[in-house]
């Protein structure tokens, strides 16, 4: 059986609980119907309530510490509490879109807005979904960097994706390396991003008089890695550092270059990109680049909102140097 105290579920043995009061739970605790309850909680007019009853439900839900669901309540309601956000292409694992999602949805909950991330990839869903709850506002991240040139809406070179790509190859060159090669997957859905990174580090490779840089093309398999790693060497001996499109793809290389006993970074040094945490604990731990995302997510959501954006500035995007680069 459960018990709350000072309105925090609590087990019998007295340890705390994670679980959350449910509706079901207030329900049961002020001997109602959760439809009764949500009637109370949510004000739903034209409902014939007792006002003992009322005052039943709303003490059991400030004991068992019941708070509604912001999107359940915004569904009903038709309020426009809810910000939507687009990333149907984008990588969803880790990293800094984790980060930036992570600062925005933290910002919007302190205006009492909720967040709704859209992953699936639907042309139509954006106008669906505006139809049916009328959000607040709708950030398409998905069609800024797919659909269009994030250069002028991102930051660009100045603290957007272009100017993120030159503080990896800036530091590789800065370590002595003229000749770079650029690791990507095999991943299709990734060709847009690989293509915006590409020509980004063309223009700064053309910027600091190095040579043009090939494309090394990984496979997710270890096998398949390493073959293509094998045959990478074969055709640019001359290459001793490279830049991976994310920290999966890097970490994909390092795995290859051990199995191939290629010493890293005595024989080719290694850089990722997004710092995501599973870099650090691979052997040799990999150097990456760390996205200050999450300001730029809580700054998005008070610009979003129509506040001021605050004195906040995201830091520059700054190189994790470990054992890899």
């Amino acid at each position: 059986m459960t018990g709350f105290r000072s309105g925090f579920p609590v087990r019998d043995d007295g340890e705390m609980s994670t679980q959350r009061a449910t509706m079901k739970d207030v329900a049961r605790a002020s001997g109602v119907s959760p439809a009764t309850v949500s009637f109370v909680l949510n004000e739903t007019g034209n409902q014939t309530i007792q006002p003992a009853t009322r005052e039943r439900v709303r003490q059991a839900a400030a004991e068992l510490g019941y708070k509604p669901h912001g999107l359940a309540r915004a569904l009903r309601s038709g309020s426009l509490r809810v910000v939507v956000l687009k990333v149907a292409r984008l990588p969803h694992s880790g990293g800094s879109l984790a980060s930036f999602i992570d600062g925005l949805d933290t910002e919007l909950a302190l205006h009492d807005h909720t967040l709704l991330v859209r992953y699936r990839d639907h042309s139509d869903d954006v106008e669906e979904i505006m139809s049916a709850i009328s959000p607040r506002a709708v950030l398409d991240l998905d069609q800024l960097y797919f659909d269009s040139d994030p250069a002028g809406e991102d930051g660009g070179w100045t603290n957007g994706l272009a100017a993120h790509t030159a503080v990896q190859i800036r530091y590789l060159a800065g370590r002595g390396h003229s000749h770079l090669a650029i690791a990507l997957g095999d991943d299709t859905s990734l060709d847009r991003l690989a293509d915006l990174r590409v020509g980004y580090t063309a223009q700064i490779i053309a910027e600091l008089g190095l040579a043009s840089a090939p494309t090394l093309i990984l496979g997710r398999s270890l096998d398949g890695a390493s073959a293509a790693l094998t045959q990478f060497r074969q055709d640019h001996p001359e290459v001793t550092a490279v830049a991976a499109l994310n920290d999966a793809i890097a970490l994909r290389l390092l795995a290859a270059a051990r199995t191939l006993q290629i010493a890293v970074p005595g024989e080719i040094a290694v850089i990722g990109f997004d710092n995501t945490d599973v870099g650090e604990l691979f052997s040799p731990s990999l150097t990456s680049v760390h996205i200050d995302a999450a300001t730029f997510g809580r700054r998005m959501a008070r610009s979003l909102l129509d506040l001021p954006t605050g004195s906040e500035v995201p830091e520059p995007a700054t190189v994790i140097q470990r054992q890899s680069a």
